[in-house]
């Protein structure tokens, strides 16, 4: 039961603090509202199992074993998180760009949790740092992916709510640019933080 309770905190604590995926679901939410931003949240959920079962197989270290490709991964994985920041931090306001502006889509929620350097990090040190069922290790895995999926899924939905309480100043120039380089700045904050970790 300490292991569950230990397990359930530090998901919460992981998953749940500021980084590249809740930054940029909160900034989509800002930006579309919840309808319009409910698939991009999937897609990150769906990744985010994507990365689980990376992580809990060990493949992601085998991978990142080969010559060059550690370097190759941060370097693709940081110019992508630079160009989204990007992209947010020029975004009209919602009056001026309605009409031209797409929701991310599911698609981009998955790739974007598979290039997400926290997202690794967190699953890394939630599958290895708990032991939940002893000795049957496919039935930890399995509880230990659901609990994660259930927690992600309130976590993401917190996120995108919070997000979609600005929308309404995304409609006045000066706050939306304020807003817009604020999440900008958070989201290279804290992939250079998960880089760092």
């Amino acid at each position: 039961m300490e292991n569950l309770l230990g397990f359930i905190f530090a998901s919460f604590a992981l998953t749940g603090s500021p980084g590249p995926n809740t930054l940029s679901l909160a900034a989509t939410g800002a930006a579309f509202g919840l309808r319009r931003s409910l698939g991009f949240m999937i897609g990150l959920l769906i990744g985010m199992v994507l990365v689980m079962a990376i992580t809990a197989t060990g493949a992601m270290s085998l991978f990142l074993a080969l010559p060059g490709v550690k370097s190759a991964a941060v370097l693709l994985s940081f110019a992508y998180f630079v160009y989204l920041a990007f992209r947010i931090a020029a975004a009209p306001p919602l009056a001026e760009g309605a009409g031209e502006l797409q929701a991310p889509s599911f698609m981009t929620g998955i790739g974007q949790s598979l290039v997400n350097p926290k997202a690794y990090a967190a699953m890394a040190a939630l599958f290895s740092g708990f032991s939940l069922i002893r000795e049957q290790p496919g039935i930890d895995v399995a509880v230990k992916t659901g609990l994660l999926v259930g927690i992600i899924a309130m976590v993401n939905i917190l996120w995108l709510w919070s997000g979609a309480l600005l929308t309404r100043f995304f409609r006045d120039p000066r706050a939306n640019r304020a807003i817009n380089l604020a999440f900008a700045a958070l989201l290279i904050a804290s992939v250079a933080m998960a880089f760092v970790m």
